[in-house]
């Protein structure tokens, strides 16, 4: 059964506990016993349980006054009310009290081993969704959000300002900064914190698929709807979204996400009912939106609904004092992940990876370190593990320009293979052994890349 879960039972008969005692130890359980109502709650005070099976009628103190105090005292206790006095009226009152179930005596052993079964459950997909959303949270914490430099201090800044309001916010800034990031410690930091956090891409979505995907679908609105769907809007109630790629959105649909944030309601596609949504939106995008205002391509109306706040991520040229505690970070994380004692940096190779443009931002420094630590064979990564000696230092073409990033993998084994041979003079064995691989290995190699 796994995990062993103690049932605390509270009744003042000594035989009928004793045979609960007998029936949950046999399906598994570890029972706590308390023989009235008034020292239930000590009990579960002085020790952990998950679940009460209470009696109604007790001497001292009743079930119902019992069940009181234990909801008072944590109200996500279930508590199963028990009773040889069955009535509806006292049902209904148990379950307003807070009780989760109400079992009449003699007891149906199958029915009370199934409720035990479903509040175990229930519990536990409680507990895993809580751990989730915690774990979801830690990622998005302000310290999370690598950079101690001036750039990033007064964006965090700006994030524990605008975090606890309701205002829209726009986050903008190129692709791979870390705007998914910042939203997210938005969010997580707000009074939004324990309701969805609902991410939607605009760009991946076609334009007939996208406003099913925001606003849902009635069965049969078209083809292929079988059934009603809930949009991300009514998904992310009480929490907030993130358009991300809001540049994108087609300029049909921006008037309809127009009207849905200012009559805070929503209708699914084929529907007639609308649906009331509270809740905060986030755009993220790494266009220019005032240009594509300019241009006819995107509402005003909705640019000024949604830029009540700007937050702009700056890219990672224009914070380099934050690439050796991002690189390290990238390098502990990918290090572990491999199960490679990799411990830091050369000297040579912290200063090319300052001395590069980064044109893919935080995510080109985090790919290339990944794949470093793939690569690496010693414990310190080398400017030769980095693979920055054919990419665009930072006196090259001006950015934007086609991305001079790292290159692709079999390249990089080409390159690595070749410099190899040349350092060794062409000795096959022995290159063959500074790379780690056998003689048959290497000359299979040379002869997929057509160097044999």
């Amino acid at each position: 059964m796994g995990e062993k879960h103690t049932i605390l039972v509270v009744d003042d008969d000594d035989g009928h506990r004793a045979m609960l005692r007998t029936l949950l130890g046999g399906w598994g359980y570890g029972v706590a016993e308390s023989d009235d109502g008034d020292l239930a709650l000590e009990t579960i005070k002085a020790r952990h349980v998950d679940a009460v099976l209470m009696d109604l009628k007790m001497v001292r103190m009743s079930g119902m006054e019992s069940l009181e105090r234990i909801k008072s005292y944590n109200p996500l206790l279930p508590v199963i009310i028990m009773t040889a006095f069955s009535s509806v009226d006292t049902a209904v009152e148990a379950l307003k009290k807070g009780a989760y179930d109400y079992l009449t005596k003699p007891l149906d052993f199958e029915k009370l081993r199934l409720t035990l079964q479903r509040i175990l459950e229930t519990t536990k997909l409680k507990e895993e969704n809580r751990d989730l959303k915690e774990k979801l949270g830690s990622r998005f914490k302000r310290e999370n959000i690598i950079g101690s430099g001036p750039a990033m201090t007064r964006l965090l800044e700006i994030v524990e300002q605008v975090a606890p309001s309701d205002a829209n916010i726009l986050i903008t800034g190129e692709s791979g900064t870390g705007k998914e990031l910042v939203a997210g410690a938005i969010h997580y930091n707000s009074g939004r914190k324990d309701f969805p956090f609902v991410k939607i891409n605009c760009a991946a979505i076609t334009e007939t698929l996208l406003e099913s995907e925001l606003f849902g679908h009635s069965k049969g609105a078209f083809t292929g709807a079988d059934k009603n769907k809930k949009g991300r809007f009514v998904q992310a109630d009480r929490g907030s979204i993130l358009l991300d790629e809001i540049g994108e959105m087609p300029f049909s649909m921006q008037a309809k996400l127009l009207r849905v944030l200012q009559e805070k309601e929503v209708t699914p596609v084929g529907g007639e009912r609308t649906f009331h949504v509270d809740v905060r939106v986030i755009a993220a995008t790494n266009r220019n939106l005032k240009s594509l205002v300019d241009g006819g391509r995107f509402r005003e109306d909705l640019y000024f609904r949604l830029n009540v706040v700007n937050i702009e991520v700056p890219p990672l040229r224009k914070r380099k004092e934050d690439i050796p505690e991002l690189a390290h970070h990238f390098l502990k994380m990918f290090a572990a992940k491999n199960r490679k004692p990799i411990n830091g940096f050369t000297r040579e190779a912290l200063d090319a990876l300052m001395a590069y443009r980064w044109p893919g931002n935080v995510r080109e420094l985090m790919n290339t370190v990944e794949r470093a630590v793939v690569l690496a064979r010693t414990e310190t990564l080398s400017a030769e593990d980095i693979m920055l000696a054919d990419m665009e230092p930072e006196g090259g073409a001006d950015y934007p320009g086609e991305p001079q990033g790292p290159l692709p993998l079999y390249e990089i084994e080409k390159n690595a293979i070749l410099k190899t041979l040349e350092s060794v003079g062409g000795n096959k064995s022995e290159a063959a052994r500074r790379l780690g691989i056998t003689r048959k290995t290497l000359h299979n190699k040379l002869k997929q890349y057509g160097i044999a």
